[in-house]
């Protein structure tokens, strides 16, 4: 699987850890979570007893409408770049539910993810535009599809559809939080 378009690009910053040089981090600028006192919860006890975790299912594979609700930059496990993609379905039983996919960029993968953008109706004369480009892929709908093989979901985008942003079966998505 494959997602705002934030200040910095969307890509994701490492400070250098060599104290004394320019732009270093400062350990000491930021005091640590550790050395703060821990919060008083016990206020919690009795309803935290009482509380049942809620389950989060996979959205079953099948075609969707969808909305991209967020896209971004960002960096895979393996320190690969990959767009991260936070879709929300928008007709159906599972209206308000969310998909997302992450698309990691490397020689290989390249042209499917090149396809995706296309699909979308974004067509770059250099892949090193992207970022700049972001924000034009926020709500746009798509037919996509969702299918898992094993325990890996993948999500393909089919096509770019014209339902006009607001049409969303009653879903509100500017009060969704981005889940990330």
């Amino acid at each position: 699987m494959t997602t705002t378009n934030e200040s910095n690009n969307g890509y994701d910053h490492t400070a250098p850890d060599s104290p004394g040089t320019p732009g270093a981090f400062d350990q000491d600028a930021y005091p640590s979570q550790d050395s703060a006192q821990p919060s008083d919860l016990s206020a919690f006890d009795d309803d935290y007893a009482e509380a049942e975790a809620p389950e989060f299912d996979e959205v079953p594979d099948g075609k969707y409408q969808v909305r991209v609700h967020t896209v971004k930059l960002a960096r895979s496990q393996k320190n690969d770049p990959m767009i991260k993609w936070d879709t929300v379905i928008i007709s159906g039983q599972h209206a308000g539910r969310h998909i997302f996919k992450n698309s990691v960029i490397t020689q290989s993968s390249l042209p499917f993810v090149k396809a995706d953008l296309q699909t979308l109706g974004l067509k770059l004369e250099k892949f090193s535009e992207l970022p700049n480009h972001l924000d034009a892929l926020l709500d746009l709908t798509i037919d996509v599809t969702k299918r898992t093989k094993g325990e890996y979901a993948n999500v393909y985008f089919n096509k770019l559809l014209n339902i006009p942003a607001g049409s969303n079966d009653g879903i509100d998505l500017s009060k969704e939080p981005a889940p990330f």
